[in-house]
């Protein structure tokens, strides 16, 4: 016999496996395609960051607009960072000391300095859209054939969900040539599947900035 209880969403708690370490920075700007030159930063500081299953990076994106500004799109543009703006790293709880070595370093982001600060963590969200601004796609693969590898990733974690969407592709410099990311959004997720893809991400290249999902930001 195969019985699964529902979950009561209502008393659910987030465990805390994997949490968001916020710090706080001084980092008037980055160039707008800053996944390689950030990763590499924070390797060098935490050797141990690339090795850690999951360990991820949330790539700095700033704000939309505002005061008749508007966010560049062009990898080689300069982003300008509000002092709200955090550095973000996805961590298992048993990392949560280690990583705590940034408090204090100053990073050189391809000649712009990144002062960190002090920390918070957070818990995974329990929204149950998500979305992810750059997942990994194959070299040549079209929308369709993305969908479809996504959804086979989001089977093969065993998530239940209702809606994928891909959207707008991103092109990022590497040492070994430009790589190709698409948006996805993930809908009616149960809320332990949401913490469970929150965890687990999509794809390769979760610690350099790639396949993390976040609180879709319409909800």
């Amino acid at each position: 016999m195969f019985w699964q209880e529902d979950i009561d969403e209502e008393h659910y708690v987030v465990p805390e496996n994997v949490v968001d370490l916020i710090f706080r920075i001084k980092c008037p700007t980055l160039p707008v395609d800053h996944a390689w030159p950030l990763s590499e930063a924070i390797q060098a500081a935490l050797p141990w960051f690339s090795e850690e299953q999951q360990s991820g990076l949330h790539l700095i994106y700033g704000a939309d607009s505002g005061n008749g500004w508007e966010r560049p799109s062009e990898g080689e543009e300069t982003l300008y960072l509000s002092r709200r703006t955090p550095l973000i790293l996805r961590l298992p709880n048993e990392r949560l000391d280690d990583a705590s070595a940034l408090t204090g370093v100053t990073l050189d982001i391809a000649g712009n300095p990144m002062q960190i600060g002090e920390s918070h963590t957070r818990r995974l969200s329990m929204t149950t859209t998500l979305y992810c601004r750059h997942v990994v796609a194959e070299a040549g693969q079209d929308e369709d054939a993305f969908l479809q590898s996504s959804v086979a990733s989001l089977q093969a974690l065993n998530l239940r969900f209702k809606k994928v969407l891909c959207g707008k592709g991103t092109t990022f410099s590497t040492p070994e040539g430009p790589l190709t990311t698409l948006s996805l959004m993930v809908a009616g997720l149960s809320v332990d599947d949401a913490v469970t893809l929150q965890e687990h991400g999509m794809g390769p290249l979760r610690n350099r900035g790639f396949g993390l999902f976040v609180p879709h930001k319409t909800v």
